[in-house]
């Protein structure tokens, strides 16, 4: 619930103050999105190095199919870890970023704006008289996004009496996307596309715990006394929306001007990925009274693939954001039950 209610108070905040210094924070945001993709594209090299390396081995008889496929897991499973850490860091500079934009430290300076002057006879000047209208914007923009909210599960199509803490279930996304406008003389239908990093949590109720039973995983209750219990599994996705952007074009010396995200856009669209990993948290006071952690790591018949479907509806780059999986989270269990989360979503353009 900490980390929730960080970002959650982060975002609240920064839609509170996204008219200071918006284009100041976007310059920024947008370099730490693009840190982040180089780790990623790093460590994916590295791991591409390294799988051929194995392959090489195989050919060569220095270790058997399941010895090689056993070596390809182990180094994927090290490569996460350490795209995970390395980014770890890059999202405290996020966090950074958010609290400066909050406490007013960041300065907007509208570069696109120009002033001239112009005198009146009788010797009075004005000054500071700005054009307001923009450049085009390219065919395809990029943004980074962020998104956090209500965490929780469908169980034969209903949340009514989950087997979860409403309030405490939370979710958590980051990524970067590309928009490219589809039609060439309007701004109305949109293609966005990228990656995301999508961290869903659930928290049992009831001092219950997921327990692994061959191939099925169900909540039991621990034999312990918990202060809190987690489930956390962590997706890389590639989503893809079409996006209806009712911004107005412009005119200026007789060209049209196209702008993104200045007015009201809906998203429609959905999600494909993979898991990356998989965590059960379990929390409680020992004899001593010390606070006491144990963590879990494991597949828990969760599902390896993710898809679902998520739209999204807001005005300029904030919006009111929702996601359903379409599959179920676990494999093999009786009884079926799907993702569904709820949030505040940001692109910044």
């Amino acid at each position: 619930m900490r980390n929730f209610t960080i970002y959650l108070a982060l975002s609240l905040c920064l839609l509170a103050s996204k008219l200071v210094a918006q284009k100041s924070f976007e310059t920024k945001a947008k370099a730490i999105a693009t840190k982040i993709e180089n780790i990623t594209k790093e460590e994916k090299e590295t791991l591409k190095k390294e799988i051929e390396n194995v392959n090489e081995q195989l050919e060569k008889g220095s270790l058997t199919k399941e010895q090689a496929d056993a070596k390809k897991k182990e180094l994927s499973e090290a490569r996460a870890t350490i795209i995970e850490n390395r980014i770890a860091l890059v999202q405290e500079e996020l966090k950074d970023l958010v609290q400066d934009k909050v406490d007013g430290i960041l300065n907007e300076v509208n570069s696109n704006q120009k002033k001239y002057s112009f005198s009146i006879p009788g010797g009075f000047k004005e000054n500071n008289i700005k054009d307001t209208i923009k450049k085009s914007e390219k065919r395809t923009t990029s943004q980074f996004i962020f998104a956090a909210g209500l965490n929780n599960v469908a169980t034969n199509h209903k949340v009514a009496g989950s087997d979860f803490r409403y309030w405490g279930s939370h979710f958590y996304e980051w990524g970067a996307t590309l928009n490219t406008r589809l039609l060439k003389e309007s701004n109305l239908l949109h293609l966005k596309y990228g990656f995301s990093v999508m961290y869903n949590n659930l928290r049992p109720t009831d001092n219950r715990v997921y327990v692994k039973n061959g191939d099925q995983t169900n909540l039991e209750v621990s034999a312990t006394h918990l202060s809190d219990s987690r489930f956390k599994s962590v997706y890389l996705v590639a989503p893809v929306h079409f996006e209806f952007d009712f911004s107005k074009n412009k005119s200026k010396e007789g060209k049209t001007i196209f702008q993104s995200h200045e007015s009201v856009r809906l998203g429609i669209g959905g999600y494909a990925g993979f898991r990356l990993k998989t965590k059960q948290f379990q929390i409680f006071d020992d004899e001593s009274g010390h606070e006491v952690t144990i963590k879990e790591k494991g597949d828990f018949n969760v599902n390896d693939f993710i898809y679902g479907v998520s739209a999204y509806l807001g005005y300029k780059e904030t919006s009111l954001y929702v996601k359903y999986d379409m599959n179920p989270i676990f494999q093999n269990n009786a009884v079926k039950q799907n993702n569904i989360s709820l949030g505040i979503r940001f692109d910044f353009n």
